[in-house]
Parts: structure tokens; C-alpha cells; sequence
């Protein structure tokens, strides 16, 4: 009898046990599969937000190294422009100037050596912006040169760095676009294709990113004031922060942006470095 009832009483603990248990259990294996099941659309909608978010935490140089406006009086100028731009893990040359002796000059001074540039990015084929090339490729024969017709539209050409493709239609030119924590980077050669249009085309390639800072040739040494001011007025509705215009900018030019930037103006010429 007290064994009969021994058994019972063991059925009716284990049984209750089994009932609390059960459902709490089946509880958190519900809840850990909510947590980790993840469907293929949401893994794509995670990875494309990723993209569109993620900008390179690097620390950037642009050293002028070739132009008519002169910051270092050690350095000498030319009609031309050519910059150097260094990242942690690249180097690049932004067109050559005009003249050989003068960008190797000047790169020598700054201490810059030319072989441990990694590409050389062409604007466009005139010869203030390509006349610096022979030499460079003396020095480093097997040297990456990237022309416009090396591109048809924008393009990555390393981690952050970006081709806009050839702009404009009778003079063919590409700009440059540069990712970085504080918005992008624009470096323009002479921005034939208007310097207003070539923001406005960064915009429509990067909707979701802000426009730190342009910098380069303008184009618009023989504009009047008013066309100047209009410019600028159109340069504060894109939301541009800093400039830096140098080579055909104009003098005029460059003293009404710095009129109406400030601080936010860069006396941009050969032997400026600006670290971003």
C-alpha cells in the first residue's frame, strides 16, 4: 500500500514538473529563434543601408605641389595644377602641372617622393595639367595613369575615392570625389564643364552626402562679378562648406569667395597642405 502510494506521488511530481517546464521552455527556444532568424531580405536591406552609411575614418592630405598661386616662397610656380592626395593606405598624384622640372622641384622641397605614389589621376588631356607626366614616369616607368577615356561614368577607383567620369562635351574632364568623415571632397582641374555642374552632379551621385570642400581650378578667370557672386550664391544653396581655388580661378574670383567664406576660404597655391 505505502509503495502504491510512493508511486503515485512520483507520477504526480514528475508530471507537474513536466507541465511548468514545457511551456517556459518552448518559450525561450520561440523567443531565441526571433532573436537570430534573419530572412535574406532583411540581410540585403542591412547590407545596402551599410553602404549607403559607411564613410572611411581616415585622416586626408591635399598638398598643392604645381600652380600659378604661391603660398611657399621655396617653391616654384607655373601656369598648371597638380596635387597630391595621401590617405593611410593610398597616395595619388592629381594631374602633373605643366612642366617637369618644376613638379619634381617642388616635390623634392616638400618631401614628396614620387615613387611611392600609387596612381596618377588626369583631369584632362591640356597640357598644364599633363606636361609634369614624362618626368614622373621616369622615375616610375610602370606608374598607373588614369585619363578620362579610362572611365565612362562614376566609378570607385580605390577604398573612398571616385572617378565622376568624363563631363561636358567639347573639353572631356574628370573630377575627383573623396569620401571623408567631415562630407566630400571635390578636386577639379579646370572644371570645364562648369564648376557649378560638376557639384551639382556630385550631388545627384551622392544625395545622402554633404559637400565639405571644393578645391582646384574654377574656371573663371575671365567671369565678371556678377557671374562670380552668382556662382557663390549657388555654391551656399548646394551646401559647399570650405573652398580652395587655385590655378584658373581668377584673382578676382578668389577674393570674392574669400569675401564671402571667410574662414571657411583656403588660400589655396603651391606648398598649401590641407589635412582633413
Amino acid at each position: 500500500m505505502l509503495r502504491r502510494v510512493f508511486f503515485v506521488l512520483i507520477i504526480l511530481i514528475l508530471g507537474a514538473g513536466f507541465y511548468f517546464f514545457y511551456p517556459r521552455e518552448k518559450s525561450m527556444i520561440e523567443k531565441t529563434k526571433t532573436k537570430l532568424v534573419t530572412t535574406p531580405e532583411e540581410l540585403k536591406k542591412k547590407s545596402e543601408k551599410s553602404q549607403e552609411t559607411e564613410i572611411p575614418e581616415r585622416e586626408i592630405s591635399i598638398i598643392t605641389v604645381y600652380d600659378n598661386y604661391q603660398v611657399s616662397s621655396q617653391l616654384k610656380t607655373g601656369w598648371g595644377f597638380s596635387c597630391l592626395i595621401k590617405t593611410e593606405n593610398q597616395s595619388l598624384l592629381f594631374d602633373t602641372g605643366a612642366d617637369s622640372d618644376i613638379l619634381l622641384s617642388n616635390m623634392e622641397k616638400l618631401g614628396v617622393n614620387p615613387k611611392e605614389i600609387d596612381f596618377v589621376f588626369i583631369s584632362h588631356l591640356h597640357q598644364d595639367h599633363i606636361g609634369g607626366l614624362p618626368g614622373i614616369l621616369r622615375l616610375k616607368p610602370e606608374l598607373k595613369v588614369y585619363q578620362p577615356d579610362s572611365f565612362s561614368k562614376l566609378t570607385e577607383i580605390v577604398d573612398g575615392i571616385y572617378t565622376t567620369g568624363p563631363l561636358g562635351n567639347e573639353i572631356r574632364e574628370q573630377s575627383l570625389i573623396i569620401k571623408s568623415e567631415k562630407g566630400l571632397i571635390i578636386v577639379t582641374g579646370c572644371a570645364h564643364s562648369g564648376i557649378v555642374n560638376i557639384i551639382k552632379k556630385t550631388k545627384e551621385m551622392f544625395p545622402e552626402e554633404k559637400i565639405y570642400l571644393v578645391i582646384g581650378g574654377f574656371h573663371l578667370f575671365e567671369a565678371s562679378d556678377s557671374q562670380v557672386k552668382n556662382i557663390i550664391r549657388e555654391f551656399k544653396e548646394l551646401g559647399v562648406q570650405k573652398v580652395a581655388p587655385c590655378h584658373c580661378s581668377g584673382d578676382k574670383t578668389r577674393l570674392l569667395f574669400e569675401e564671402e567664406y571667410q574662414e571657411n576660404f583656403i588660400n589655396n597655391g603651391v606648398g598649401k597642405i590641407i589635412n582633413i
